[in-house]
């Protein structure tokens, strides 16, 4: 233990009785608390649907496609909706896109339950894939910067969101969308950490006086305060740090 994880505060030692007795009692707790969730996934399946253009143009791998297409032959398609900028550098590409896209790697079992998962960049398909390779990442990756505003239809555009859809011969449904935290769905760094004795170590969390919390809040400016991005670090995406250091080329957008 080095003397600066020594100064931290921590919980106060115990029995392994005493310890076993407060874990089942938050045990309880998170039972009921995966019970509601599976609830709300019950009601989410019960929602009703909105038709959307099947044709809703995309570039792809191989040039123009469609929306149909990236269903890749299967029933269902989860689309993530990633920001950009046209005139960003890749330093300056959106941090929690990257966080989030990032996390997603193995696609099997959305695979073997008929399930395809895209990202669909708010920019042009060649400059935002070179970001895709710098980031070494192998998800289906199309541009949807001609068809966003439909597809987004009465959303910001410019914002990430995570969709829904369902195909039902060449007609395409939404059948749900989420946005901010519910995006969090494809992320597992933030449920790992949110297992630990610190949890996230972002300003917002609630945790005991003198536990570490040197993270901003996302909605917050990242110099606000002294306090870093959670998604950024040193002026950028934090992902991008082990991309350089690999020997990557930055020069990606």
């Amino acid at each position: 233990m080095t003397n600066e994880t020594a100064d931290l505060d921590q919980p106060v030692i115990v029995d392994r009785a005493t310890f076993q007795a407060e874990l089942e009692q938050l045990r309880t707790r998170e039972k009921a608390h995966s019970r509601e969730g599976d609830a709300i996934a019950a009601a989410r399946r019960r929602l009703p649907m909105v038709e959307v253009g099947a044709g809703s143009a995309l570039v792809g791998p191989n040039g123009p496609t469609t929306l149909l297409d990236a269903f890749e032959g299967r029933r269902q398609l989860i689309a993530y909706y990633f920001m950009w900028h046209g005139d960003a550098t890749t330093a300056e590409v959106c941090e929690g896109c990257t966080f989030y896209t990032g996390q997603v790697r193995e696609l099997s079992i959305l695979h073997s339950r008929d399930t395809t998962f895209a990202v669909l960049c708010q920019g042009p398909y060649q400059e935002s894939v070179r970001y895709r390779d710098f980031m070494g990442w192998d998800v289906p990756w199309y541009s949807a910067q001609e068809s966003v505003g439909e597809l987004l239809a009465g959303r910001h555009v410019g914002m990430f969101y995570l969709v829904c859809y369902l195909r039902s011969g060449d007609r395409v449904f939404e059948t749900y969308s989420t946005s901010g935290r519910g995006v969090e769905a494809m992320d597992n760094s933030y449920r790992l950490l949110d297992l630990t004795v610190y949890g996230r170590q972002e300003l917002w969390q609630d945790s005991p006086a003198g536990w570490p919390q040197t993270w901003s809040n996302p909605n917050l400016e990242e110099s606000k305060g002294g306090h870093p991005h959670p998604y950024r670090l040193d002026g950028r995406p934090i992902a991008q740090w082990a991309r350089l250091e690999a020997g990557r080329s930055d020069d990606a957008s």
